[in-house]
């Protein structure tokens, strides 16, 4: 069973907690995306990017200096988001970060797909932005199914904890006998379930915490998820959707 999250946008450059254990699979292939990134200007990128001036000085600067060969940090510590804080993989035990290294996969625009301690270097790139690399349409036709081999192991089944513009990376390339178990956070307002960006984020990373720390390696044990944020609401829920609902 393989776990699928989104990155964040902020990153951090640098981390003395845990050294990288690993490459990236796909590192040849992110070295063709940052060459192509390179090519642009810097109103291309700013446009690209679809950003401020106060964002997008320092992430070209940035995209210019990367040399994706190290110095790297590794990527479950280097994504600074809302749910890689609520994960908090800096304070995990030994077994839990084991854990992490074998069922979590961190989706990306530049990497493809990351395990937690792939080393990494900080970048600026969504799959939903128009790059058209070595040719191609977009991110999602450059990468193709490669997120999809990376999240299907042996058990051929997946714990979606992705947003919907990556959890498609895998999705899209699904196959009979495959499944996919997506988590839902929603919270309930005026009698209606609303999903708030913030509240899944902070969901998403404290589930990946407690797989982790019990050991899940069944998409049914997620029913026991403990936080008190959240309970699981069997009513709403299907075998492939697992539905959480905030607590007033």
């Amino acid at each position: 069973m393989k776990i699928i999250i989104s990155p964040a946008k902020k990153m951090r450059a640098d981390c003395d907690d845990l050294p990288t254990a690993s490459e990236p699979a796909y590192l040849d292939r992110a070295q063709e995306v940052l060459d192509w990134l390179r090519t642009l200007s810097y109103d291309q990128a700013k446009a690209l990017w679809t950003c401020s001036d106060a964002i997008a000085s320092p992430a070209y600067d940035q995209l210019q200096a990367a040399d994706l060969s190290g110095p790297t940090v590794p990527a479950v510590l280097s994504y600074d988001g809302i749910a890689f804080t609520y994960m908090a993989a800096g304070v995990m035990e030994e077994a839990q970060l084991g854990y992490l290294q074998d069922h979590l996969v961190i989706l990306s625009a530049l990497y493809g797909a990351l395990r937690p301690f792939d080393g990494v270097v900080p970048y600026r790139l969504e799959m939903q932005e128009r790059a058209h690399v070595a040719g191609t349409r977009n991110l999602y036709e450059y990468w193709g199914d490669a997120a999809y081999r990376a999240a299907m192991d042996e058990d051929r089944v997946v714990v979606n904890l992705a947003s919907k513009e990556y959890s498609r990376m895998v999705g899209r390339w699904l196959r009979p006998g495959d499944r996919m178990v997506t988590c839902t956070f929603a919270s309930e307002v005026a009698g209606r379930l609303v999903q708030k960006g913030v509240y899944c984020k902070m969901a998403r990373g404290e589930m990946v915490r407690y797989m982790a720390v019990h050991g899940v390696e069944r998409p049914e044990d997620l029913v026991g998820f403990d936080s008190p944020d959240w309970r699981f609401r069997e009513d709403l829920s299907q075998p492939d959707e697992l539905v959480f609902v905030r607590k007033a």
